[in-house]
């Protein structure tokens, strides 16, 4: 089969969550920049088949190529290390630490943005015929987003921000389930069918990811989007960073540790009446 059961799932997921708190920070740092340039590039393509086509579910169902494309390769995605690391701290790894979770987080953080910015200027030279032009249908369109999704918010004041939070957390559920999923089947067509399912469910939702931000608002800014780059980390960014932590680790990371790594034991049913022994009648 090439299916592979939860309680070895977990196992494997945990073995890649020690791997990546050991890798070298080269390594990350690399892996980090691919893995946020290879997602923001498929949003780019999302937005631009959405506004191409006037069909959002469209864009929705093709997202998620660049979240498989990367998976595939090993890249690295600061929402999937949120679930990965901790898990294998909570089993205990060897070598693994609070200082060297953070430390995984912090590179992969600096990675993903290294490689979100970079998509985004350069698609902003793709929608404004290299900044000659106002930008195209396509450019406006990622203007309009960031207005919304910070501006949007903060105009409901704590309700926006309690929406905003909610939609991160979320987002992570589905985003560290697809991170989970990509080890779910031992062939690649196995692989990117469970990969697939939560991804184009959170995109389509309109949930909030980090990286994915980490274009939208960059390039917003980068095209007239009428906000700030305190709008954009206040109103969005940071919110955002912490809902996705809180939901990879509340929905995913620890009931998948607790009920697989680390289930109860199993309840012993009580012997049949057949299967015990009569007591021997006392002597005379």
């Amino acid at each position: 089969m090439t299916y592979v059961k939860p309680a070895e799932l977990v196992s494997t997921i945990i073995d890649a969550g020690a791997a990546k708190v050991m890798l070298s920070a080269r390594d990350t740092i690399i892996r980090s920049i691919l893995g946020g340039a290879l997602l923001t590039l498929a949003a780019a393509f999302a937005v631009t088949v959405t506004v191409n086509t006037g069909m959002p579910l469209l864009g929705a169902l093709l997202f998620p190529v660049g979240f498989i494309m990367l998976y595939l390769l090993g890249y690295d995605l600061l929402t999937g290390v949120f679930v990965l690391a901790p898990l294998a701290w909570l089993d205990k790894r060897p070598g693994v630490t609070i200082g060297g979770i953070l430390r995984n987080w912090g590179l992969v953080f600096v990675g993903n943005l290294i490689g979100a910015i970079t998509v985004a200027v350069l698609m902003a030279i793709v929608v404004t015929f290299g900044f000659s032009d106002a930008p195209n249908a396509v450019g406006e369109a990622i203007g309009h987003i960031g207005e919304g999704r910070t501006v949007g918010y903060a105009e409901h004041g704590f309700a926006g921000m309690l929406t905003l939070f909610v939609r991160a957390v979320l987002c992570n559920w589905m985003v560290s389930t697809g991170v989970v999923l990509a080890c779910v089947s031992k062939d690649v067509i196995g692989k990117i069918i469970a990969m697939w399912m939560p991804i184009m469910l959170f995109f389509y939702m309109g949930f909030e990811h980090s990286i994915v931000n980490m274009f939208l608002f960059p390039s917003g800014l980068m095209l007239g989007g009428d906000f700030t780059i305190m709008d954009y980390l206040v109103w969005n960014e940071i919110p955002t960073v912490v809902g996705n932590l809180v939901g990879g680790l509340v929905f995913t990371a620890i009931p998948l540790y607790l009920t697989y790594a680390r289930g109860s034991s199993r309840r012993t049913p009580a012997p049949a009446a057949a299967d015990v022994a009569p007591a021997t009648a006392p002597a005379a």
